[in-house]
Parts: C-alpha cells; sequence; structure tokens
C-alpha cells in the first residue's frame, strides 16, 4: 500500500542573482515530497508559483494534508494543479517505476530520453552586465540563450548579448512587460538581431490583446498557459510553455503536450528554479520540442548528487530520479 511519508521544505543558494522584471532571487525553496509501499521508496520536487501566491510552506502543507487517494490519475482530480500536485505526482512516479523494476520513460511509454540543447538564462541587468553573461555562457558551451527582458531599453540588451555571442541562438521572455508596447514593433527589433521567438508579452488574464497580431516572431504562452484547460483562449500564441510546476505534474505536462501539438502550436519546455530532483522529469516531456529550457539546476550554487550534468553543450541524463 502507497503511503506518504513526508512533504518537507529545503532552500537552495543560486549562483549569484536570478534576475527578472519581477526582482531577484539569491536563492530558491523546494519542496520535496516521499512516498513508499514499504519495499521502495519515491520523491519528487516542485518549486511554488509564487506569481500565484504559492509558498514552498504552503505546497508542503498541502502534500501533508492530503487525504485522498495515492494514485496519479486521481491526482489530476482530487488536488488543484500547483507545485504541490507536481512533487507528488512526480513520487508517485518514481515509486510506481521502481516497483517495475524500468525508468520512468519506459513506464509512460515514450522513447528513451536522448541528451538535450537546454537553453541557459541570461538575467536582467544593464546591457554590459548581459553581454558579459552571454560571452561566458558561449564559452560553457551553450548554443542558445534566454535572455529575461523587462519592457524598457530591451533593444538595447539584445544588441549587447548579440555582441557577446554573435553565434548563439536568442529567445527572449518578456514576462508581460510589453502589455502596452506596440509588439509587432518591439519583435521586429529584435528579429533583427536574431531573436527566434517572445515569451510571454502581455498580461496574464488579458491574452485578447493579441488578437489580429501578426507579430514577426513566434509568441509563445507562460504565465498564460499552465494546463490543457487553458488553450482554448490562447488564439493569439503561436507555442506554449510548458512547466510542471504550473501543470501540476508530469502526468498533466505530457497530456498537454500531446493536446497542444494536436492544435498546432508549437513546444517549449522550461522549468522554475529547483534542482535536478525537479528538473529531471520535465526532461521526458522535453523531448523533440522546440525548445528547451531546463536550466533551473545549473543557475544554482550547487546541485544534488547525482543531478543533471552539462557535457558538450547538451544536458545529460542524472541517476536520481528514474530517467535511466
Amino acid at each position: 500500500m502507497t503511503r506518504l511519508l513526508s512533504a518537507t521544505v529545503e532552500r537552495w543558494p543560486v549562483a549569484g542573482a536570478f534576475i527578472i522584471s519581477r526582482g531577484a532571487k539569491t536563492s530558491v525553496d523546494v519542496v520535496v515530497c516521499t512516498v513508499a509501499d514499504g519495499a521502495h521508496v519515491g520523491r519528487g520536487e516542485g518549486t511554488a508559483i509564487y506569481y500565484e501566491g504559492e509558498t514552498a510552506e504552503g505546497c508542503a502543507a498541502a502534500i501533508n494534508a492530503y487525504a485522498g487517494p495515492l494514485e496519479r490519475e486521481a491526482l489530476l482530480e482530487a488536488m488543484p494543479r500547483g507545485a504541490a500536485r507536481n512533487a507528488l505526482d512526480c513520487a508517485l512516479w518514481d515509486l510506481e517505476a521502481k516497483r517495475a523494476g524500468m525508468p520512468v520513460w519506459r513506464l509512460a511509454g515514450l522513447d528513451q530520453p536522448r541528451p538535450l540543447p537546454t537553453a541557459f538564462t541570461i538575467s536582467l541587468g544593464e546591457p554590459e552586465k548581459m553581454e558579459a553573461d552571454a560571452r561566458a555562457a558561449a564559452r560553457r558551451g551553450f548554443g542558445l540563450l534566454k535572455c529575461k527582458l523587462t519592457g524598457e531599453g530591451d533593444r538595447a540588451r539584445i544588441a549587447a548579448v548579440r555582441a557577446g555571442a554573435p553565434d548563439v541562438r536568442l529567445i527572449v521572455d518578456a514576462n508581460e512587460s510589453w502589455h502596452e508596447r506596440d509588439i509587432v514593433a518591439e519583435a521586429g527589433a529584435l528579429a533583427e538581431l536574431g531573436v527566434e521567438m517572445v515569451e510571454q508579452p502581455v498580461f496574464h488574464g488579458r491574452e485578447e490583446r493579441l488578437t489580429g497580431i501578426r507579430a514577426p516572431l513566434p509568441l509563445c504562452a507562460d504565465e498564460s498557459c499552465h494546463s490543457r484547460a487553458d488553450l482554448d483562449r490562447l488564439g493569439g500564441f503561436d507555442a506554449v510553455n510548458i512547466k510542471l510546476d504550473k501543470a501540476g505534474g508530469l502526468t498533466e505536462a505530457l497530456a498537454l503536450s500531446r493536446e497542444a501539438r494536436a492544435r498546432g502550436f508549437r513546444v517549449m519546455v522550461g522549468c522554475m528554479l529547483g534542482t535536478s530532483l525537479g528538473i529531471a522529469p520535465a526532461a521526458l516531456v522535453a523531448q523533440g520540442a522546440d525548445w528547451i529550457d531546463l536550466d533551473g539546476a545549473l543557475l544554482l550554487a550547487k546541485d544534488r548528487d547525482g543531478g543533471l550534468e552539462m557535457r558538450d553543450g547538451l544536458l545529460h541524463p542524472g541517476t536520481l530520479w528514474g530517467l535511466d
């Protein structure tokens, strides 16, 4: 019989600071869920969706208070989406795979995961700082950089990043900061600098702002897309960013990826800040994605033992969660 052993909060320092238009983070709190059946133990990790009011402590409390069935499909109805359900869902996948004596990818009917060319995030800063950070990331072997923007001075920032890393692919995350700006003009200026996609230009809940807009770059929904329930109102977007914490687990994320593609959306797979215990399940959804942004553990001062490794420009599976 499966039972919940614990849901606890851990704090992990960030390497330097992670800066976006909403503020800076020097550490991240994650919730770690552990389940067991007497012979096997499964673990999962979630990072609270802070812009929706979640906290790691609240997620841990929600898991510890959960009294419903400890079954993956039942969770979709018994628990709201979010980081708490993600941690519990991934712990159940891990436990079930160990019980079956196979990796999670095989249990899920997926192909064996391959190393991934993940993006590396360039935090928001002055152009000179972003240029230096881009140069350093390119030297580390990253071929795709994701630049955080703020709606003011974005063109100068991307011009600086391009100067620092002239040969890399670039995507940008506006974090809702373009809502009052000329989206077509802003995207056009960045397209001339080689940017290939813009993430979340408008406010969540105000997606109608994109009605009739024909931007020269694909627009990707992040805050506007959490689960399959959101797809009907994303007609102004070309792509969706799938994150396990937003979707509420690997189960919903896999289903969202399938349905989004069936509706003609391109797919990006991203993550929150967190350790490889939280990032590893997303690597399964990321196989074959158009853009991959799974650098959450690479931005920490230290990761868990057995975590994902960056080698030769590719993110390789680790050993701490059921990928191998």
